[in-house]
């Protein structure tokens, strides 16, 4: 049996949203994090969640329903990373925390997330004023997995206060309890109160984990004087690392624009999307968004705009190469699982494609529709149309609507065949026209998109 996460003497990359994604785990543990923990995910997301090995990626994706990949990880950090959840309800942790069980180290719960949509859904900082919740929580969970169970929090309006909290939290059996030394209306701007996190230090029986000190972490050597303020043998950085991943180096910070290029090597590795990748390499850039780069980088439209910013697209088109192989040797039903394959409905491609047949005998395609690829006209308008022509019935659609996440699918029938994209989408109208695109790409008809 592997050796469980270890949260003593040690120094982690914080969850943070948008920012702890794959390549920022990796590239901090790259720079010398000892741990590294995801961004909060939601548990009533994460339980419709399908746990997909990705063979194009060498990643392992947890993919909702709609095809987005909500947690992406990999065997390089697997003895590293934390998951942290969002949740109000014992039940739905142990169902999340057992879906990421075998791939991750540590399962984390956020007690500290002070925004509106984590109040008011009684999770992250509401969960304070709630021991008997937090206890009911973190009792399920340290039961029913094998990891290790943490939580993080904040500190309430008394330090007495907190100090009951942590004897709440101590008892239910966790492994380590991060602290951030702010209150829930605090603001990074304000003082960290490295006085409570030391008492709470010396009361407690289990591993306690400095955190809120990035404002004065500039390099490695800051760690220690975080220790010392506080008496915490583990410290947690985020806005640090969130500008700076090399922080982490023990021989010093780098130059930021070697930093970014590495990351975006790793965004590229590990498909990252082109919205989260600019938003890190956003956070890195800081003041010099202002400057021309930062215009360039603001305007890129694709990952590869990124790349070519630092001179590096030769790499990212490598990367797509290799992936395309790869994808090509895959049969349609493991594309379909991995919600990578896909119908390019324009170019020079007029023949007819080889769809899945499904046991209820209805023809699907793993096709999505964006209105914005086809300015003259939709797909259901050239299906009538070519329906009109030749004097046949017009299409129906017969869509319904899945009640636990309120997504649609249409299937859309035509001269007695029935087809339907293997997705279910946003609306019934997205449905219906991805339904359409199945339809003219199995009867080999052009679609007329934008180029």
């Amino acid at each position: 049996m592997a050796a469980r996460l270890s949260y003593s003497n040690k120094v982690m990359l914080a969850p943070m949203v948008r920012i702890g994604t794959l390549p920022t785990r990796l590239l901090a543990l790259e720079y010398g994090a000892d741990i590294v923990y995801s961004e909060e995910l939601i548990d009533h997301r994460m339980v419709q969640c399908q746990r997909l090995v990705n063979p194009i990626l060498d990643t392992v994706d947890f993919v909702s329903p709609d095809g987005r990949c909500m947690f992406r990880t990999c065997e390089r950090e697997k003895k590293h990373v934390v998951f942290q959840m969002g949740t109000a309800d014992s039940v739905r942790a142990v169902e999340t925390a057992k879906l990421v069980e075998r791939d991750v180290a540590g399962i984390d719960v956020n007690m500290g997330c002070p925004k509106d949509f984590s109040l008011k859904g009684g999770m992250g900082a509401a969960l304070l004023s709630n021991p008997e919740r937090v206890r009911s929580i973190l009792t399920s969970l340290v039961s029913a997995v094998s990891l290790p169970v943490t939580c993080k929090i904040r500190l309430l309006p008394t330090p007495q206060a907190t100090f009951d909290l942590v004897k709440v939290i101590e008892s239910t059996g966790v492994a380590a309890v991060a602290v951030h030394g702010r209150s829930i209306k605090e603001r990074s701007t304000q003082p960290c109160h490295y006085d409570v996190i030391r008492e709470i230090v010396s009361r407690a029986s289990i591993p306690v984990i400095a955190n809120g000190g990035s404002n004065e972490i500039t390099s490695y050597k800051d760690v220690d004087k975080i220790k010392s303020l506080t008496g915490c043998e583990s410290v947690m950085i985020a806005r640090a690392a969130q500008w700076n991943p090399s922080v982490f180096r023990r021989e010093g910070a780098l130059k930021i624009d070697d930093v970014i290029k590495r990351y975006l090597q790793l965004a590229v590795d590990t498909g990252n999307g082109c919205s989260n990748t600019k938003y890190c390499v956003c956070q890195m850039m800081a003041d010099r968004m202002e400057g021309p780069l930062g215009a360039r980088l603001h305007s890129a439209k694709n990952i590869r705009e990124i790349c070519d910013l630092w001179g590096m697209t030769g790499y990212h088109d490598a990367a797509e190469a290799r992936r395309s192989d790869v994808m090509e040797g895959l049969s349609l039903r493991e594309q379909k699982s991995l919600g990578v394959a896909s119908f390019s409905p324009g170019g020079a491609k007029r023949q007819r494609m080889d769809a899945e047949l499904t046991e209820e005998g209805v023809m699907e395609l793993c096709v999505k529709y964006e209105r914005r690829d086809y300015p003259a006209h939709t797909p259901k308008s050239e299906l009538l149309e070519h329906c009109s022509q030749r004097h046949l019935d017009p299409p129906s659609y017969n869509t319904v609507e899945r009640s636990r996440d309120r997504l649609f699918k249409s299937v859309l029938t035509v001269c007695g065949d029935k087809y339907s994209s293997s997705f279910w989408l946003k609306s019934k109208k997205s449905s219906e026209q991805a339904a359409a695109i199945v339809a003219l790409a199995v009867l080999g008809l052009d679609v007329p998109t934008k180029q």
